[in-house]
């Protein structure tokens, strides 16, 4: 017997591992071959709660995965590409959406031998992958997914299908009444946070009871428990993001505690009401009603409430108190089992370089008002926040770099692969400016603690001349990560030409001046500034036509 159980074991170990890695290449082939149109769907089919819920129910049956689902729109809330009412609907039908995998596994798993088309349908897959085409290497990625998930379920129904009888001390545990049903209960929160995965878990958990190893009451507490367990990589996504994020990931929490409980407090009638709708006596197809149930059953008590919702998530996460630009932290964290993402990778770049464009925004701000009022309340206003602006952006240029450089490690398509090479240059432009303005600012300093004089007409050429690199970077933050078309492109070559016009302008006139005998420090120094300004352009510029080449 004991060596039964060992082989029975290890049968198991080994099924799992098939289990949760065919669900992990089915959702990586499934983002790679549809990534950006997911994207685009939980970005542009979220208008209103039907079509938010109906979002999040498609794409989690695509991908396998509502915890992939709830990290990415955590993540896209981070980016301020949803707002938390619409994320509200998203999560709702992602967790529907779960339960697909517990009617694939119940209806298909337990009615042939599953090895038999597991191993054929891998087979096909692997083909496709030799083909040219990177669409159809996706989809045979995803379809060799599908084979090896099967394939596990196959070795879990054997894995399970020894005497019930020779585990004497796990059928005592199932017949203590109400403790049977929080022991399943607490042993599905804890598995499940432990395999980040609540489809794998009730795979096992409709293997185990189709071979009589758990009692229905007890496998149905095991599946409640599951769901609460699942909220983990929602939890671990919003660490360290945005108090609106961070509201994303407790709905997610609150709407499965909730169901959860509504459930467990109408626990008997709950499992009346399923077995009423699954007459007979398969217990898998038993187990996949009852998760879907009570997962549509809290979607429709909780989906007329989303405003109660999101104002009850705003006073539980109060907004944080802004802090000086000091210290910046973008940790890569790896997604658990079958979550990494791509795209919810991506999105937080992009998050990240558009806050990056409003502090090269604010430092020219700053240094605009020094040219308009160059006197010493500037130095005392300006040039300690334009230091730390500074090194805030160098810290995160670094941060971001070695981000992109993980992104491009993941499951990503060509287009996201040329769009990452390009958010990299673009880092490298946005940093380069905070040098030219932070420089610009020490000259201007220095300007005025020499108590240099310039010509008011000279200062007067060159307001205007800064005010057109303030417009060309309004322009880059207006459009930053999108793609530049031909007519925004011209747009951009056009200020690019003016501030090169203005530039040779305002050196004729310094020079003319030097030639007759004006202050040659001043001059240089006006020249300097003249300089610096034009590298903030050729920047914004070099940006644009980096832009242009996002696909």
């Amino acid at each position: 017997m004991t060596v039964a159980i060992v082989q029975a074991v290890l049968l198991f170990l080994g099924s799992l591992g098939f289990l949760l890695y065919g669900m992990r290449l089915m959702s990586d082939g499934v983002q790679k071959s549809a990534g950006e149109k997911l994207q685009y769907a939980l970005g542009r089919m979220t208008d209103s709660r039907f079509m938010g819920l109906l979002t999040g129910l498609v794409i989690t049956m695509l991908i396998q995965s509502s915890g992939a689902t709830t990290v990415m729109v955590v993540s896209f809330v981070n980016a301020g590409l949803l707002s938390l009412a619409q994320s509200v609907g998203v999560i709702f039908g992602a967790n529907i959406g779960t339960t697909i995998t517990a009617w694939i596994v119940s209806l298909f798993g337990f009615n042939f031998n599953i090895s038999n088309f597991a191993v054929p349908v891998f087979g096909v897959g692997f083909f496709l992958t030799f083909l040219k085409a990177q669409q159809c290497k996706n989809i045979g990625e995803a379809v060799m997914g599908f084979g090896l998930l099967f394939l596990g379920l196959g070795g879990l129904k054997e894995a399970f299908s020894f005497d019930p009888a020779d585990l004497r001390f796990f059928q005592t545990i199932q017949n203590l009444g109400v403790l049977s049903i929080l022991i399943g209960f607490v042993t599905g929160i804890l598995i499940t946070m432990l395999m980040h995965s609540s489809s794998a878990f009730t795979t096992i958990v409709i293997a185990m009871a189709f071979n009589n190893v758990v009692t229905w009451e007890v496998a149905a507490a095991m599946t409640l428990g599951s769901d609460i367990g699942s909220t983990i990589d929602a939890v671990l996504a919003s660490i360290g993001a945005s108090a609106n994020a961070r509201r994303a990931a407790v709905i997610h929490v609150a709407f499965n505690v909730f169901g959860t409980a509504l459930a467990l407090v109408f626990f008997r009638p709950l499992l009346a009401l399923v077995s009423f709708m699954t007459p007979g006596d398969n217990i898998a197809i038993r187990i996949s009603m009852l998760h879907t149930v009570f997962k549509t059953l809290t979607t429709l008590v909780l989906l007329p409430l989303v405003d109660q919702i999101v104002r009850l998530s705003k006073i539980i996460i109060k907004d944080g108190k802004r802090e000086d630009l000091k210290f910046y932290h973008l940790d890569f964290q790896e997604s658990t089992v079958g979550k990494e993402s791509a795209a919810m990778h991506i999105v937080r770049v992009e998050k990240e370089i558009a806050d990056m464009t409003d502090v090269v925004t604010t430092m020219l701000d700053r240094l605009q008002s020094g040219f308009m009022n160059r006197s010493q309340p500037f130095i005392d206003e300006h040039i300690a926040p334009l230091e730390s602006a500074e090194d805030y952006c160098d810290q995160m240029h670094e941060q971001l770099v070695r981000y992109i450089i993980n992104c491009e490690h993941l499951p990503v398509t060509e287009n996201q692969r040329s769009n990452l090479s390009v958010m990299v240059q673009i880092t490298d432009y946005l940093e380069a400016m905070t040098d030219e303005c932070y420089a610009a600012a020490i000259l201007l300093q220095r300007s005025i603690e020499k108590k240099m004089k310039f010509p008011q007409e000279d200062m007067d050429r060159f307001i205007p001349y800064v005010e057109l690199a303030r417009q060309f970077l309004q322009f880059i933050r207006i459009n930053i990560n999108k793609h530049l078309d031909a007519v925004k492109l011209e747009f951009a070559t056009e200020l690019e030409d003016q501030i090169d016009l203005y530039r040779k302008n305002l050196k004729k006139v310094a020079r003319k001046r030097l030639e007759g005998g004006a202050n040659v420090k001043a001059e240089l120094l006006y020249l300097d500034l003249v300089r610096q300004i034009e590298k903030i352009g050729d920047h914004a510029f070099s940006i644009s036509g980096l832009l242009a080449q996002i696909v």
